[in-house]
């Protein structure tokens, strides 16, 4: 499922595609302004938004085999919560 699908998704229960798409839109920003801002995100029954940190490591270049340095960042991490772990197994 892609973002078109998901508004589309949403289209069948609102008025207008146009709304859906506005709705789909706002969860997106809600969610990435919240992670941005250092916060989590728990949706109850569907799973938690977080930012984590990865520490800065060596890695290799797959072409030449140098030895190359990846800076440490900061990454967006998905836990499914428990009736979302329950209803896919």
């Amino acid at each position: 499922m892609n973002k078109t699908d998901l508004v589309n998704a949403i289209a069948e229960v609102v008025t207008t595609k146009k709304e859906a798409q506005a709705a789909v839109e706002q969860l997106f920003e809600a969610i990435t302004g919240a992670l941005r801002g250092g916060d989590s995100v728990t949706v109850a029954g569907f799973g938690t938004f977080k930012v984590v940190e990865r520490k800065a490591r060596q890695g290799r270049n797959p072409q030449t085999g140098a030895t190359i340095r990846i800076g440490a960042r900061k990454a967006a991490k998905f836990i499914p919560g428990k009736a979302l772990r329950d209803e896919l197994n």
